[in-house]
């Protein structure tokens, strides 16, 4: 059988970053409570960036390492989002335009709130299992923002933050998907979904998510069993804690990750406290420590937490990981692949916890001046220049690293510029 997984995966986690402690105590929130949420930074989204720039910054490095006959094979683009910024117009052609990919390409945007940047990526395994076009590639971007805005008086315009503001992030992650799954290979037909309607979280205007947390979190427990479950009765002889050498997690915030693990080492394994606490820091933790950095990106998160369990987990001989995509509304999946430690050398060359490390740390006066700006690019935005130059210290420390910024929006026409 053919090959197929993930060539390449690289993670943008965004220009600058908020410590999540300082603006709880900023916000007054309960300390206890927070904790539980295991997050330590968040990344905030400028005003000049959005998901067309966050998507390019984080394929960019990923494209400028292959070949040009390599980069020309790429023949189907999707995006993921659900921070789209228009109805119709994808923002696949900006992403397709600025990192110069052929044009004889498909390009699409998909919606599917968390779980988008796995129905791309199963989409594109597909294409490429289909030998359509022998030796084509697929490259799919999963981008998400989360704006927090108030008005220059001061109103809120996004409904009560409560603690989705500390762990709501911004960010996208790129995946190069071929018969070359070099960093990630797919266990083909290894896979188990489970879906059905539920009000959870959702987008009912495009700046603004509403939805109820407590259902939310059964909904997201409810997924995770019943897709394993799914997965199980594909594939013979799984064993939760015994197949799987590392476990990935879609993270909204490490909290609910942690409930997550706990609930299945208790239905599948039976497993006692002490067992489950040593299990998640060896299996699940390694998964979130750059999600604990960035916070909520929505459909990337699974890769994010991918590429951090390969950056930072010990790959001394091959590893499978199962994997688990949740998405509101809701669908599920749990798929596996393997990784093996030329994998995990390949991976750590976009240096991604560098990347993290050189954002630009924003003072609480700074975030609430971002808080008030970001209203000039909420949807639908006709007419705008924006202002690179907002907080000086931003711009300094993207030089040299070739950072795509929104420059302008001229009738609904964006334009960017490279820094």
């Amino acid at each position: 059988m053919l090959s197929v997984g993930i060539e390449a995966i690289n993670v943008f986690g965004g220009t600058t970053y908020l410590d999540v402690m300082n603006l709880a105590k900023y916000r007054s929130l309960d300390i206890p409570r927070l904790e539980n949420l295991l997050m330590k930074e968040k990344t905030v989204a400028l005003p000049y960036e959005d998901p067309v720039t966050f998507g390019v910054n984080a394929a960019k490095p990923i494209i400028d390492s292959l070949t040009e006959e390599e980069k020309n094979s790429i023949e189907l683009l999707i995006t993921c989002t659900e921070s789209g910024i228009d109805f119709g117009k994808s923002i696949s052609t900006y992403i397709h335009e600025y990192l110069g990919l052929n044009r004889n390409c498909r390009m699409f945007e998909l919606k599917g709130a968390c779980y988008s940047g796995t129905a791309g990526f199963q989409m594109a395994v597909n294409f490429i299992l289909s030998q359509a076009s022998p030796g084509a590639k697929a490259l799919v971007i999963a981008t998400d923002i989360s704006r927090f805005m108030v008005a220059p008086g001061g109103e809120a315009l996004t409904e009560d933050w409560s603690f989705a503001e500390p762990s709501s992030g911004a960010g996208a992650a790129a995946i190069l998907v071929s018969d070359n799954p070099c960093v990630f290979q797919v266990d083909v037909g290894a896979n188990g979904y489970y879906g059905y309607e539920v009000m959870d979280t959702c987008r009912p205007i495009p700046d603004s998510e509403a939805g109820d947390a407590d259902i939310s979190l059964l909904s997201y427990l409810d997924c995770c069993e019943q897709a394993f479950l799914e997965y199980k009765k594909r594939v013979a002889e799984v064993d939760y804690k015994s197949t799987f050498q590392y476990l990935v997690f879609h993270t909204p915030f490490g909290g609910m990750v942690k409930g997550a693990h706990r609930t299945m080492m208790r239905k599948m394994m039976k497993a006692k406290q002490s067992e489950i606490n040593f299990d998640f820091d060896e299996r699940v933790m390694p998964g979130l420590t750059y999600c604990q950095r960035v916070g909520n990106i929505m459909g990337g998160t699974i890769f994010m937490a991918l590429a951090s369990t390969i950056d930072n987990g010990q790959f001394d001989s091959n590893k499978r990981l199962g994997c688990f995509s949740y998405g509101s509304g809701c669908c599920s999946e749990f798929y596996s692949g393997i990784v093996t430690k030329k994998g995990q050398e390949l991976q750590r060359r976009f240096k991604i916890k560098e990347q993290l490390d050189n954002r630009y740390e924003l003072t609480i006066d700074e975030y609430e001046s971002l808080l008030k700006g970001s209203s000039a690019v909420k949807f639908g935005t006709r007419n705008t220049k924006l202002d690179l130059n907002m907080i000086p210290g931003v711009v300094k420390a993207s030089q040299g690293k070739e950072r795509l910024f929104l420059s302008e929006i001229k009738e609904y026409h964006r334009k960017y510029r490279w820094v």
